[in-house]
């Protein structure tokens, strides 16, 4: 039998990844929406087919869901899982897991005391192009450097609840962000000291706050260093992990992994440039899969606290211009 699904906030993310990945999935069934824009849920009604509600709480009571994708904005997903994990109903949210470290802190408590899983969806995890990465990275002998890089143009970076700190705890750092850092505490696990530079300038009459452009600068502990570029006003659209060793590179895009050699031949590579629906439902299927006891939740509370630490890092490092250790913020 399919776990029962619900879906709470119908904006791009929720259209375009969560709910395609609901009907490609084997483990579960959607049984019901929740938006709290009542114009939304009468434009997308006919298309759901399931029962549709502007409150979470009515959506818990009415359809008794398994568990719910969570993909409203930033500040309001500690009251949506507050709401859930009163009710025992298990989380799979949209990226970031909190808009502070502070609150990753409580909300881990929050679930804890719930007794609810939650995971983060993290698709890169479940692409067979990012999950091959490791075995690669052991091949160019010693890496010693770090260049990534996710980039695009949007037309107002600032635009909505994405430009205003206090809604989002951030700008391209804790939002697009998310997945470049995800990926390099996969990796590498969390660097011993973190530096950033950011502005929200890109069009300076608008007025937003949240940082539309970014660079981190971060090393570990043994000799690797190297820098992060993030923006959503830099075009073209870029998304990449470039690690250099010893022996060889590594270089990771969206839809391709490549293996260098020192003079940047292609040794070997994986391409698979139609992953993003079946990866959804791949995320979802694990997700149930962990519900039932037969994975480990392995992008849950604990795990997150050190992508708030990071990410608190960085922001701390722009205020008093040094290096921070995120490791003593954990």
């Amino acid at each position: 039998m399919k776990r029962r699904a619900a879906v709470i906030g119908l904006g791009r993310q929720a259209l375009e990844d969560h709910l395609p990945g609901l009907l490609g999935s084997g483990r579960a069934g959607l049984v019901g929406v929740c938006d709290s824009d009542p114009d939304v849920l009468r434009h997308r009604r006919r298309s759901f087919q399931v029962p549709a509600f502007t409150k979470v709480a009515d959506l818990l009571e009415a359809v008794e869901p398994d568990f719910v994708i969570v993909a409203v904005p930033h500040h309001a997903g500690r009251t949506v899982i507050e709401e859930c994990a009163a009710r025992g109903v298990h989380v799979l949210k949209e990226k970031p897991f909190a808009i502070s470290l502070s609150e990753a802190r409580e909300l881990t408590a929050i679930c804890g005391a719930g007794r609810v899983e939650l995971m983060v969806t993290l698709q890169r995890r479940f692409n067979p192009i990012h999950t091959s990465m490791p075995s690669l990275l052991d091949q160019i002998g010693t890496p010693f450097l770090i260049d990534g890089q996710y980039t695009f143009h949007a037309d107002d970076p600032g635009a909505g609840w994405r430009g205003n700190v206090e809604q989002a705890g951030g700008g391209c750092i804790i939002d697009m962000g998310y997945h470049l850092i995800d990926l390099l505490l996969w990796y590498f696990g969390m660097p011993s000291r973190v530096i950033a530079d950011f502005s929200a300038s890109a069009l300076p009459d608008v007025g937003y706050d949240a940082e539309d452009t970014a660079v981190i600068q971060l090393g570990y502990d043994a000799d690797l260093y190297g820098s992060v570029l993030l923006s959503r006003w830099a075009a073209p659209k870029t998304e990449k992990l470039h690690v250099v060793g010893t022996r060889g590179a590594v270089l990771l895009t969206r839809d391709q992994v490549q293996r260098l050699d020192l003079n940047g031949r292609v040794v070997e590579e994986l391409t698979r440039p139609q992953a993003p629906a079946s990866v959804a439902s791949a995320q979802i299927d694990y997700f149930c899969r962990v519900l039932d006891g037969q994975r480990p939740n392995t992008s849950g509370p604990e795990q997150h606290l050190a992508h708030a630490a990071f990410i608190a890092a960085c922001y701390e490092s722009k205020a008093a211009g040094c290096y921070i250790n995120p490791k003593e913020m954990l």
